[in-house]
Order: structure tokens, then sequence, then C-alpha cells
């Protein structure tokens, strides 16, 4: 039994290329460039953090620091793109957030390199081992879950 081909990948994603996947606009979309995509299968990609991001302005004022919630939702941009071009009729949500560790802060001047791939999944879900880097060290990584809303609405259908 041969396994499905896999789909070429795709390099350098642009930020206009990006917002032309994913629903997110400023503040919310985190993603600057997608490095490169395995549609359905990883990705890599890149946000440059600059300290005139307004979460700065309340975490924490004085010493800066990027909410790991911020870097978790990167992270789930990233998952979302490789779900997306491998096809999904709609962006996938985030679903749920398992076994995530934070393991250095990240602060302006930094630029987090992500990397998400795919792990498994069953219908209308797919299970991604994602990270964040900052100058080769993990800054946070975990497992995130996607979900197909095209299949959770039939599934819901009565």
């Amino acid at each position: 039994m041969t396994a499905a081909p896999q789909a070429p990948p795709i390099t350098g994603l642009t930020h206009d290329q990006i917002r032309a996947v994913l629903p997110h606009r400023w503040p919310m979309l985190m993603l600057d460039q997608v490095v490169k995509v395995v549609p359905g299968v990883k990705g890599t990609a890149t946000k440059n953090v600059t300290g005139t991001e307004l979460w700065f302005q309340g975490h924490f004022p004085g010493q800066a620091v990027l909410p790991g919630v911020v870097v978790v939702e990167a992270m789930a941009q990233l998952a979302g793109v490789v779900f997306a071009l491998a096809g999904a009729s709609e962006i996938g949500y985030l679903a749920g957030v398992r076994s995530m560790r934070f393991r250095r802060p990240v602060v302006p001047g930094d630029q987090l390199v992500l990397t998400a791939e795919q792990t498994g999944g069953a219908t209308g879900f797919a299970e991604y081992r994602v990270s964040a880097r900052v100058d080769g060290q993990v800054a946070a990584e975990g497992n995130l879950t996607i979900a197909d809303p095209a299949t959770q609405h039939s599934a819901r259908k009565v």
C-alpha cells in the first residue's frame, strides 16, 4: 500500500498572501511571513516582535514581555495556514491547547520562528505539534487542535 501523494511545498508567502488565507487583520494577524508550508502536513513561519505592539502598553510596563497567549495565537495561525492550504473549505478554529510550555520570555526585538506539524486527527479535527523559537532557543512548545467548522456545522444539524 502506498502513501497518498504529498502536495508540493509552498515557500515565501508574504504578509498579503497570508491575509488571503487567514481572516485575521491587525492587530490580530500574527504572521509576518510563512517561510515554507507543506499543505496539510507542516509549516514554518516568522513573527517579528516590535515594541510598538499594543500588548506592551500593559504587559509589563517597564519590562515588556509578549503575552504567552499571543505566542499561542501565532502558532495557531500557522497551524491554520497548514490546515487551510490542504483544501479546507473554511478556516479552522482553535479547539484545544494541550501540554503548552513556556521556556523563555519573548521581548521586543525578538523574531519568533514558528513551526507546526500535523501529528494526527480525526474527522473534523487536526492535531499539531507546535513550537516558537528565538535564536534557536525554545520559547514555547505544545500541542494544538484545529477544528474544521464545515464538519462541525454538519454534525450539529438535526
